[in-house]
């Protein structure tokens, strides 16, 4: 490319593209939204769903119905479908794609026990869920907080408060976020493990 009208004192500089969306600027700050402001999205979504889930355990798990059962020692991988898995099948049905990486302590956590019981229910229905130790998840540098990504261009980011509840979501398409996230994925689902492989591992170490 020739360039115009330059004068013999001025110099030019390349700047990569990644440094332009770096450093581009910014949105504003997202505000934090009721998980529920953006529970249309699994619905309207085009093609992909992806979530990184980091944290030890859940409150949502603890206060579920199954918990108990699960603490007893009984099935719940199984379960028929709810509204969820309801919805998981019907977007699966249409090509779209719901993948999950999951952090994996060593030894799991009772939290991660639980989500890795319950797994294959959701599994039945079409998404892909996947599980990566927290020591590769450093030594990638992921992020330490869960989010939502559709379409690789809206972000939803969760926010907890100290007892695992979710207070909410801040929902973005910063191109500087949504690059970081989509690039957090990419490196979280090359190493993860599937679930059924995963789960013959921990059995494994029992």
């Amino acid at each position: 490319m020739q360039l115009r009208d330059v004068k013999p004192s001025e110099t030019f500089v390349r700047v990569p593209r990644e440094l332009l969306i770096r450093y581009a600027p910014s949105a504003p700050a997202p505000e934090l939204q009721p998980f529920a402001a953006v529970s249309h999205l699994f619905r309207e979504f085009r093609s992909t769903a992806w979530r990184l889930e980091t944290r030890r355990g859940y409150s949502t798990d603890r206060h579920s119905p199954k918990w108990q059962r699960f603490l007893a020692g009984e099935d719940v991988g199984h379960d028929p479908d709810n509204a969820w898995r309801a919805n998981v099948r019907e977007q699966t049905a249409q090509g779209k794609r719901f993948r999950r990486v999951r952090l994996a302590d060593e030894p799991l956590m009772q939290g991660q026990q639980y989500l890795l019981a319950t797994a294959p229910a959701n599994v039945a229905v079409g998404e892909d869920i996947r599980n990566l130790t927290r020591a590769d998840a450093e030594r990638l540098r992921l992020p330490g907080y869960d989010f939502w990504l559709f379409d690789s261009k809206i972000l939803a980011r969760f926010a907890f408060d100290e007892d695992d509840t979710t207070l909410g979501v801040y929902v973005t398409e910063d191109p500087a976020e949504v690059l970081a996230a989509c690039q957090a994925w990419d490196a979280a689902w090359h190493h993860a493990v599937p679930t059924a492989e995963f789960a013959k591992r921990v059995a494994s170490t029992v």
